[in-house]
């Protein structure tokens, strides 16, 4: 009995800490969301042909691909870990999935599925290596993340491949991200799947563990959790959600070149960190990475109608992540006081 008491005491957080860690993440929510208010405005003040309906689609076209990537990766970095091979993946499953419809044919639907197949198989790799093997996570993904960039092109034979157009048979797909009439109906999309996410994180038995392994590994598995198995579905969630973006990627951008997509994986990342999920595991939420992926996305379309060059948003991208961790890590000292 004493010692099912301790594993209580040692798994449960204070509610008072509890407390403090919920209104510390409201808050930079509320701040963040402030941000994209103000450097979409900013732009918008610069440059009339920012506030065009073109360019809303263009931002919400450039969303969905980070978005799905940035939902998935935010399961994996509450347990604490990082998967440096989400871009690589995605753009893998792409390239896989057009080889199977231009050169043998199969029917698209065979392809999306095998693309979602494709993706979440490597998740499932990356899973064993960090969560049973105990690789770091670092290491394990960047493995990952050069076997699937190299797949890609030995797949396709360093050939670029082409999905089909809106205006041909097979074009039905592309409704799926916008429509006829340029309606963004991949918003609606992203949308449904970042509010299933936000419910597993929530609201089930896996999300509660996940966020428990992210705060005490050591005290999450004394208390009978099987962390393996939890640790290793975040990285097959995050190849899921790879999966997902490769689609979106194939439907907005059409043609996919083989060995890309490393980048990608930053992008998205960098998108999480700013939304408030700490990279030292244990808090986060999906509405957060929701917001920062609008952010990343705001900046990547905005500055070139200001008369910056895309290496710019490199550089700004980095100085708000090291903001971000900053920011994160002042969080987390103020909490334990």
């Amino acid at each position: 009995m004493e010692n099912t008491l301790e594993k209580k005491a040692v798994t449960q957080p204070k509610e008072g800490l509890l407390s403090k860690i919920k209104t510390k993440v409201g808050l930079q929510q509320l701040i963040i969301l402030i941000v994209l208010f103000l450097i979409y405005g900013f732009f918008s003040a610069m440059s009339p042909a920012f506030r065009s309906s073109s360019t809303l689609t263009s931002i919400l076209d450039a969303s969905y691909y980070v978005g799905f990537l940035a939902l998935g990766v935010t399961f994996v970095i509450i347990t604490g870990g990082i998967d440096l091979s989400i871009g690589t993946n995605m753009m893998c499953a792409a390239i896989t999935g057009g080889v199977l419809y231009n050169q043998l044919h199969l029917p698209l639907w065979v392809a999306l599925i095998a693309i979602l197949s494709m993706s979440t198989f490597f998740g499932f790799i990356n899973g064993i290596l960090v969560a049973k093997l105990r690789l770091p996570a670092f290491i394990a993904t960047l493995g990952t993340m050069m076997i699937t960039r190299g797949l890609s092109s030995i797949v396709s034979n360093v050939q670029t491949e082409t999905f089909p157009l809106r205006d041909s048979a097979d074009g039905w797909y592309k409704s799926l991200f916008r429509t006829t009439g340029n309606f963004p109906t991949g918003i609606i999309l992203l949308i449904v799947m970042a509010v299933l996410a936000t419910i597993v994180l929530t609201k089930t038995k896996l999300g509660r563990y996940i966020f428990a392994v992210g705060s005490n590994r050591e005290a999450t598995r004394l208390s009978g959790i099987n962390i393996v198995r939890v640790e290793a579905a975040t990285y097959v969630i995050a190849g899921f959600f790879a999966g997902l973006a490769a689609i979106a990627y194939a439907a907005t951008y059409t043609t996919v070149m083989p060995g890309g997509g490393a980048g990608f994986e930053l992008d998205a990342i960098a998108a999480v960190v700013v939304g408030g999920t700490s990279l030292a595991g244990g808090v986060g939420s999906i509405l957060g990475t929701v917001i920062g992926v609008f952010i990343m996305t705001v900046l990547k379309v905005g500055l070139p109608y200001i008369d910056l060059q895309p290496h710019y948003q490199i550089f700004i991208t980095g100085f708000v992540v090291i903001l971000a961790v900053y920011i994160d890590i002042y969080r987390n000292k103020k909490l334990v006081k």
